[in-house]
């Protein structure tokens, strides 16, 4: 009979707590978009950012609530949307593949240099300072590594003093994008292989002279380009990649080199 007591007891209290608990659950449950797990496993899980939100999680629950289009998601590519269009209930949306792209291949054998930069290894930092950096071309890739570190996804080298995109690797997320202080990265549609690699709008002659393959604003291109894709301002030519049917006129034209076929 001892032992009865505290048994009786503590099982009185288990029933008692398992009822609170019961009622806890009830009274302060967080209902859940139940599309919202669906989607979060049919995202990559980057986690990138890219889409504009704080991750994977925060994407799927403006997805689910209609904030945001199914097609933000920048690593997730064409099966994503399909997956996310069918949870949605909702048309797919077929968007074309876009890569960053560096405006600018002024190597070091080719771009001046206007002194011997040695302070903090960051672009932003480099940029900062009265010329714009060691360049001097003051729109050019400064090649100290600051989109190559904003990449998640290691599609970024610098060789030979500029960065570099391998295709094959970039998600468009847009990281790089924003982390470059010369505005230098782009995102352009990756079936579009011509491209002006230069960012400056000096002078033709200030161009000249500080390298070798930037755009000096000549419109050569421009009278070859059939389509009319591209067109000078400020000094640079632009391509109008709706318009661009990739005959490469312009890329033989360019006295400079500025507009390759990648």
């Amino acid at each position: 009979m001892e032992i009865l007591f505290p048994i009786l007891i503590l099982s009185g209290l288990g029933i008692v707590a398992g009822l609170g608990l019961g009622i806890a659950s009830k009274v302060f449950a967080v209902e859940v978009d139940p599309k919202v797990p669906l989607i979060r496993d049919a995202l990559p899980g980057a986690n990138c950012g890219g889409c504009g939100y704080a991750g994977c999680d925060a994407y799927a629950k403006a997805v689910a609530s209609g904030e945001v289009s199914i097609d933000a998601c920048p690593v997730g590519g064409t099966q994503t949307i399909e997956a996310l269009s069918g949870i949605m209930g909702v048309e797919a949306e077929t968007k074309e593949k876009e890569v960053a792209f560096v405006m600018c291949h002024g190597t070091c054998d080719k771009a001046k240099e206007q002194y011997v930069y040695e302070g903090i290894h960051d672009c932003l930092e480099a940029a900062n300072i009265p010329g714009g950096g060691s360049k001097s071309c003051r729109y050019g890739c400064l090649g100290l590594g600051t989109c190559e570190r904003a990449c998640p996804f290691g599609a970024i080298d610098i060789i030979d003093g500029i960065a570099v995109i391998n295709e094959e690797k970039c998600t468009s997320c847009g990281k790089c994008v924003v982390a470059c202080p010369k505005a230098l990265i782009e995102l352009v549609p990756v079936k579009k292989k011509v491209r002006v690699m230069c960012h400056s709008e000096d002078k033709g002659k200030d161009v000249k002279q500080s390298c070798e393959v930037g755009c000096i604003g000549c419109r050569m291109c421009t009278k070859v380009c059939e389509p009319g894709a591209i067109t000078v301002t400020n000094n640079l030519a632009h391509i109008d990649y709706s318009k661009c049917t990739q005959c490469g006129n312009c890329v033989e034209k360019c006295p400079t080199n500025a507009i390759e076929f990648i």
